[in-house]
């Protein structure tokens, strides 16, 4: 991993954009799993709730799979940082293991499932688009942290970004195709 016009690109990007302050940290401490995941629970809880409530079709499901799905990060991200042993820009002190970015996944995954899970209970399309361009901005935000405070190389977030639309298209995958994604469905054939 020393050479070719990607990496060259990847250090140059790093280079213009990594200057660490404490803002940019603040941004990154977003994709701490601290951060992330107790705001996936608190969505995972409300929407559990509210599909109960309302009597939706295997109400548990949806939280379920969104809660297996954040679980099945560290164990794709951790062997995939062995695997590369990528080495850290040189902000970070000399060692290895930064490919893929495990703080980019893990927001990309919480703050994509919640996204994905509140969708069908909001009314509105200009509050689903707010709820979309809110986690997008929070990503972004995730990402751009992590570059500026020298934590990662630019390829190790969109790495990440890439790992996590894969994860995220999966759970709408399973949702759509088990019948799941439209808040209240009556269910009209035998459980």
């Amino acid at each position: 991993m020393s050479g070719g016009l990607l990496l060259r690109v990847d250090r140059w990007a790093s280079s213009a954009l990594a200057h660490p302050d404490r803002f940019s940290e603040l941004l990154a401490d977003l994709g701490n799993i601290g951060v992330a995941v107790p705001v996936l629970a608190v969505v995972l809880a409300y929407v559990a709730r509210r599909a109960h409530a309302a009597g939706a079709y295997r109400w548990w499901l949806p939280p379920l799979a969104a809660a297996l799905l954040m679980a099945l990060v560290p164990a794709l991200v951790v062997p995939l940082k062995e695997l590369i042993d990528r080495p850290g820009t040189p902000v970070e002190p000399p060692g290895t293991g930064y490919y893929p970015s495990g703080h980019t996944a893990t927001a990309a995954v919480a703050y994509g499932s919640a996204t994905l899970l509140l969708l069908p209970w909001l009314r509105s399309v200009p509050a689903r688009r707010a709820l979309l361009s809110a986690c997008a901005v929070v990503n972004l935000a995730v990402g751009f942290g992590l570059v500026r405070r020298g934590y990662h190389w630019p390829l190790d977030v969109v790495a990440s970004w890439c790992l996590g639309t894969v994860l995220i298209a999966s759970l709408w995958i399973f949702l759509v195709r088990a019948g799941l994604t439209g808040g209240r469905r009556e269910c009209s054939e035998s459980e």
